[in-house]
């Protein structure tokens, strides 16, 4: 059996619902090198999961933790010998923490829109492949977002930009 590490994580993907890749983390350096190598292991990974109706595959010796929602996958990725739980948070985390930003409505379109966000997530998440947050009102903290109660993205956007925290506009601000 290896020695335990705190290298947990060995990839982090999310695709499309024809398995394109959206965004992708690699850990592990030695895991799939190459470009071509990670798009292969994609593809594997999406069409062993994208019909199958579970949260856990094995695949090629590693452990893969998934879940889906809309028209978008995420996947972590760990070793075989890796526990479950703790691969399963970290997609907990990323998906409730995308959630919240989204209003629940955690779909393709406002993943790309929003890519930058994401990318600060996952770093907020996962360093080098060590989990370092798994609370994801932690990470939306450290990354400065915050839940808005308007429906509407263009308030939201108005009141980052006019500095209005509290969502609430002064009408003389707008002359």
């Amino acid at each position: 059996m290896p020695e335990p590490s705190l290298y947990t994580v060995k990839a982090l993907f999310i695709l499309d619902n024809d398995g394109n890749r959206l965004l992708s983390k690699y850990y592990d350096h030695e895991f799939y090198p190459s470009m071509k190598d990670q798009k292969n292991f994609e593809k594997k990974v999406f069409n062993k999961t994208h019909k199958a109706d579970n949260e856990i595959a094995f695949l090629e010796g590693m452990t893969i933790v998934y879940k889906n929602s809309i028209d978008l996958f995420f996947y972590v990725v760990g070793s075989a010998q890796e526990n479950e739980l703790m691969l399963m948070s970290v997609l907990n985390c990323l998906f409730e923490s995308l959630s919240q930003i989204f209003r629940k409505n955690v779909e393709r379109r406002g993943l790309l829109d929003n890519m930058e966000g994401v990318f600060l997530i996952v770093d907020e998440i996962i360093d080098g492949g060590v989990i370092l947050e798994s609370d994801p009102q932690q990470v939306l903290q450290k990354v400065n977002y915050r839940e808005v109660s308007e429906p509407a993205y263009g308030f939201v956007l108005f009141d980052y930009i006019t500095g209005n925290i509290e969502g609430q506009t002064d009408k003389s601000q707008l002359l």
